[in-house]
């Protein structure tokens, strides 16, 4: 795959990785998390940053591949700085519309605080990018470690334009905003003359103020030949070929996971500054927690605890649903209570129950349910779904079973010209703070990427389109597959040199996001401000969701509800 061998760094390891963007730079980053992780641990690392472009979307995709690998995930974000107000959305002549700042969870208070900031970016900063302002960092600061970042780094610009002073003043207001000990002055080195000038600039700060200095590689792709590759997605970012003179480009191929000994030979006069990123590395621990619920409280009438509540709404369910019970039934009903309360989800049953009688009260149609969810004898009694799970010989456990902790997960069809009536209604009984609704990625698939990347490569739409269609229409087909499955398309891949570097260019970008976008069903509820638990981000539409997907939201022990449309 790469032309640097893939070999146990022989180096004590004693620098790390702190400035890296994964697939979740969208269209900007190629590094596809697992394969970079497991790049990082070939390469002889045992820790590793993610410091995606103003966002977390890959945060816990990455946290768990590091850990599978044996490798500390250390958790951050590339920011844009506002140059005056967050709220100032006015371009000034001369003004940058943002600096870049490299932030880095030294403990779960900063990761705390680091979904707070990004939050903002999005949900009050944002203008053209999601961008904080010193207000946000004074703020939040706690628990955070920052890096001054690339050439767009606010002290890097004024270095690289020859203002010395104005880059001293904005280091030591770096400083004060992050106190002293957690704000490094970062080199970079990519064959980019700015990038000596800038680096001599640190150097002289540095010895000036006291402050500590980092080298990082800005990396934005995992191996040294996903250059090109990475070149054709930012033509894909840009809607660019790659023939236009005029482009965005990151020049001479240097934005890969380099070894520490490569690290090494680029500054071989700082190697306290390479030093800093382990001493860095160790300081950063932070554990996110899997599993535990973070269930909102449903208010019960006076008089009630909520497992009392849920049974007493139950048995009136119950009794209109079977006035002749047999014992068995009764029994089952008991059973599945017991199992509910056991699990902890009580309050899960009375928020579906709520949000389902509210619609139905209100006229607004509701489907008879669905899935797992129509195994409950207690959904049913609640009325949350109208399928009789004993006429229908329906198990329970397929939807909740107490030897597989897992969220229950009831999807509920609601009329389509009336269904934001009911996440208005959730919105305003829990919070607008604590009701979200829930991102989903748009991926680069096996079909579409090929035509992305001919476009780029300036190929014929008629070429394109006619390997395009050689890829099966089959969920979740890849061009590995499709390779094996068509034996006319392999051919042309062995023999044509133009459609083999097509595909080859293809199959590197495959897969990655693309875009983002609101997700049809999903909600997402919470005790608390949802940014106290995931990060926020803001649609094209100005919506705001949530930085992580369903799956993970579960994972996280969040309330997730699939508030599906029916036409």
């Amino acid at each position: 795959m790469s032309t640097i061998e893939n070999k146990v760094n022989t180096i004590e390891n004693n620098f790390v990785h702190l400035h890296v963007h994964t697939e979740y730079s969208l269209l900007d980053g190629s590094s596809k998390i697992k394969e970079l992780v497991k790049q990082a641990k070939d390469l002889g690392y045992k820790e590793l940053a993610i410091t995606d472009h103003g966002v977390m979307y890959g945060v816990i995709d990455f946290y768990r591949a590091c850990k599978e690998e044996g490798i500390k995930p250390i958790i951050g974000c590339e920011v844009y700085v506002a140059p005056r107000s967050r709220f100032d959305k006015e371009k000034t002549a001369g003004d940058n519309p943002y600096y870049h700042l490299v932030l880095l969870a030294e403990n779960n208070t900063g990761y705390q605080n680091l979904m707070k900031i990004v939050s903002l970016g999005f949900t009050e900063g944002f203008y053209y990018k999601p961008r904080v302002d010193y207000e946000v960092l004074e703020t939040y600061h706690e628990g955070v470690i920052a890096l001054s970042a690339c050439l767009a780094g606010e002290v890097s610009r004024y270095l690289a334009r020859g203002m010395y002073e104005d880059a001293k003043k904005s280091a030591l207001h770096y400083q004060e905003i992050f106190g002293k000990g957690n704000f490094f002055l970062e080199m970079q080195d990519h064959g980019i003359a700015d990038q000596q000038t800038v680096n001599q600039g640190m150097l002289r700060l540095s010895e000036e103020l006291g402050i500590e200095l980092v080298c990082t590689n800005d990396i934005h792709y995992t191996f040294a030949d996903d250059a090109k590759a990475h070149d054709i997605l930012l033509c894909i970012q840009t809607g660019k070929r790659i023939s236009d003179e005029n482009r965005m480009r990151y020049e001479g191929g240097q934005y890969y996971c380099k070894s520490e000994e490569e690290m090494r030979k680029l500054f071989p006069f700082a190697p306290q500054a390479l030093d800093n990123t382990k001493k860095i590395a160790n300081r950063c621990e932070v554990e996110i927690e899997f599993g535990v619920q973070k269930l909102p409280k449903f208010e019960v009438p006076k008089g009630y605890t909520s497992p009392e509540y849920l049974r007493y709404l139950c048995q009136k369910g119950f009794d209109m649903r079977y006035p002749n019970a047999s014992e068995k039934l009764k029994e089952r009903l008991e059973y599945e209570l017991t199992t509910i309360e056991n699990m902890g989800y009580v309050d899960y049953f009375l928020i579906v129950w709520d949000f389902i009688k509210y619609a139905k009260d209100h006229k607004i149609m509701v489907g008879p349910g669905r899935g797992s969810a129509a195994g409950s004898i207690v959904a049913y009694s609640l009325q949350i779904t109208d399928i009789d799970p004993e006429k229908y010989d329906l198990i329970f456990e397929r939807f909740l079973n107490p030897e597989r902790v897992s969220m229950p997960d009831i999807d509920i069809d609601f009329c389509y010209e009336r269904r934001q009536e009911v996440i208005d209604y959730v919105t305003e009984k829990y919070g607008k703070d604590c009701v979200v609704q829930i991102v989903t990625f748009g991926t680069m698939a096996a079909r579409n990427v090929i035509r992305d990347v001919g476009r780029v490569l300036d190929y014929s739409y008629a070429l394109c389109d006619q390997i395009a269609k050689m890829i099966p229409k089959e969920l979740n087909i890849t061009i590995d597959k499709a390779l094996k499955m068509n034996p006319e398309l392999k051919k042309l891949y062995t023999e044509d040199e133009r459609v083999h570097y097509l595909i080859d260019m293809s199959k590197r970008l495959e897969g990655l996001p693309r875009h983002t976008s609101m997700h049809a069903a999903g909600v997402v509820i919470s005790q608390k401000p949802i940014w106290e638990y995931v990060p926020l981000s803001r649609g094209s539409d100005g919506s705001i969701t949530t930085q992580y997907i369903m799956t993970t939201l579960e994972e996280l022990g969040l309330l997730k509800m699939d508030v599906r449309i029916v036409r």
